[in-house]
Formats: C-alpha cells, sequence, structure tokens
C-alpha cells in the first residue's frame, strides 16, 4: 500500500499531530508492506524539509502561492501529487486544517474518506477503522469502499513516529503555479500570540468554563494554573461565544479534540458537546460548584467548590511545592 501522509508544519518543524498521523501510517505500512511518504506545502521549506526527513521520504511542494494555507490551491496539489505517486491511503491529522484542506482534496480525488480515526485493525486482509459517533456516545467500525482512501486522524490516538537513524530522501517538487486556482484569498489571521503549547499537543491542558466572568479572570486563573503545570489553556464553547476566549482555545465537538495526561475542568458543566473533545484523557479533575454536573460522572477527581476559591488555593500549593 503507497501511503502519502499531509504535513502540517510551523515551516521549520513538522507539528505533533502529523507526527500522530505518520505513526498511522506507519502501522498500516508494516501490516502490507506498504511504503510512506510525507507532503509538505508552502513556501521556504528548506528547514521544514530536513525535519520531515528524519522521519521518512519527503515530498516538498514549494510556490509562492502556497505561502499560505488556501484551501483551493492546498486541496489540488495534494489531489495531484496523489494521482501522481499512485497513493492507495492519504492520511493528515484531524484538524481544522484537514477539515479546511484535506476533505477538498477527498471530493477532487473522488476517493472515500474517514475523519476523527482512533484505531484500526485488519480483519480478511481489509482495513477497518474505528471512528467516534454521535458527538463519542458510540465509537464505529467502518470499512471504506473506493480509492482511494482518505483518512484523518485523532493526534492524542496513535503514539508520534520515532526518527530513523539516518535521513531519508527528499524530493522537490514542481509546481505550476499558474494552473492553481485563485478564487481563494488568505487576507489575515487573527490570533493571539502565547507561550504556552497548542491544547492538541500539550501533556496538561487546563480549561475553563462558564464559571469565569471575563478575559481577566480566566488568564489569571486558567492561564495562570496552566503555566505553573507547564501546559496549554482550553477553554469552553460559552467562553468562546462570549468573547472572553478566542476560538483557539476552544475544546468540544465543534472545536479541538485533546487527550492529554491531565485535564483540568474548571466551571465546566461537561455538556457532551465538551465531553466528546475531552474525554478520552487519562486523568480527569473537575471542579465545579454544582455537585450534579455530568463533569463529575467523566472525572477521576472532582472537587466541589468555587473556582475563584479553589483556583489560587491551588496555586499557592504548587508554589509551596
Amino acid at each position: 500500500m503507497q501511503i502519502l501522509v499531509i504535513v502540517e508544519h510551523d515551516s521549520q518543524h513538522v507539528k505533533l499531530g502529523s507526527l500522530s498521523a505518520a505513526g498511522f501510517a506507519n502501522a498500516v505500512a508494516a501490516e502490507t508492506n506498504g511504503e510512506v511518504e510525507l507532503l509538505a506545502l508552502g513556501e521556504n521549506l528548506t528547514e521544514l524539509a530536513e525535519d520531515a526527513a528524519r522521519y521518512a521520504p519527503v515530498l516538498i511542494a514549494e510556490a509562492a502561492a502556497l505561502a499560505q494555507p488556501a484551501a483551493d490551491r492546498y486541496a489540488r496539489v495534494i489531489a495531484g501529487v496523489a494521482q501522481d505517486r499512485g497513493a492507495d491511503l492519504i492520511v493528515a491529522a484531524s484538524t481544522t486544517f484537514a477539515k479546511d484542506i484535506v476533505a477538498r482534496a477527498a471530493g477532487l480525488l473522488g476517493g472515500a474518506m474517514a475523519s476523527d480515526v482512533v484505531g484500526h485493525e485488519f480483519r480478511d486482509g481489509e482495513l477497518l477503522l474505528r471512528r467516534p459517533m454521535y458527538a463519542g456516545a458510540v465509537t464505529a467500525t467502518i470499512q471504506l469502499h473506493g480509492a482511494p482512501k482518505i483518512v484523518t486522524v485523532r493526534p492524542s490516538a496513535y503514539d508520534p513516529a520515532e526518527p530513523g537513524n539516518e535521513p531519508s530522501a527528499i524530493t522537490n517538487l514542481t509546481v505550476d503555479e499558474t494552473a492553481l486556482p485563485q478564487q481563494i484569498e488568505v487576507v489575515g489571521l487573527e490570533s493571539k500570540a502565547s507561550s504556552r503549547p497548542d491544547v492538541t499537543e500539550a501533556r496538561v491542558v487546563v480549561s475553563g468554563g462558564r464559571a469565569f466572568k471575563n478575559t481577566d479572570d480566566f488568564e489569571r486563573l486558567v492561564g495562570g494554573l496552566a503555566d505553573k503545570l507547564g501546559g496549554a489553556a482550553g477553554s469552553s464553547r460559552t467562553l468562546v461565544d462570549a468573547g472572553i476566549t478566542p476560538n483557539e482555545l476552544q475544546v468540544g465537538q465543534t472545536g479541538k479534540i485533546v487527550a492529554p495526561e491531565l485535564y483540568f475542568a474548571l466551571g465546566i458543566s461537561g455538556a457532551v458537546q465538551h465531553l466528546a473533545g475531552m474525554k478520552n484523557s487519562k486523568v480527569i479533575v473537575a471542579v465545579n460548584n454544582d455537585p450534579d454536573a455530568p463533569i463529575f460522572e467523566v472525572a477521576d477527581y472532582g472537587l466541589v467548590g468555587d473556582v475563584y476559591d479553589v483556583v489560587p488555593k491551588l496555586m499557592e500549593r504548587l508554589d509551596g511545592d
């Protein structure tokens, strides 16, 4: 099986989610005597190519028209490369990037797609995939009929690929910029700069819910606790809708899916949409002033109390340690 992994990156390094997607690809390749290649798109990717080559052979599609991830252009390039390389399986991390771009490439290819995959197996020589459905209430086992197969993988479901002993080959692809569609123009990106890790990549995530009244309180308590634990700050959709936190912090069915080693749910009631994004965390700690909050049903440790009282005391204890 020829497997093509679409790489997300910051122009210098492969993102952790893509390494998890490569981990899935390596597992499938090992069971099918297949080959894995990584595909990265963008501009000025010399450093990124060297980083990616530590894990697998790399294909680099580099052009000024690909400097920004416009879905129409990226999808066209991905589809073309997949056809040229005879890819049987196209893999990416299950992120907003994949939802926008890889799904469009799947449409161009006319294949069969499964998103948010959390596991796989082979049965009678056929690849079966496991993915959550109905906000995570059930996990379905599915088989894709069609070619090529396109799969996005939940980053937390697979261990990241390990670098090899020697760097793999780097192949620079020719990109015909005049043939790329121009219907989409990226005019800007609104994002708050942060020194904290992304919630999808952090070992510890501290999330806040409707208990927090404003941005300053959220940053002081949720952000402060996250900093003390070396983790990421997350948010419920309620705070995003209220304008208290930015969209990129949202954890849940319509936000980001996380499964850190430790997840703090502060003032989060535990609606099914939020649970769908974090219930696979290894250890869940919940603080809520409602003893009947659904979050306590999935929490490993729960404390009934006001986050405005509990969190400062917890931070003081951490300072003392």
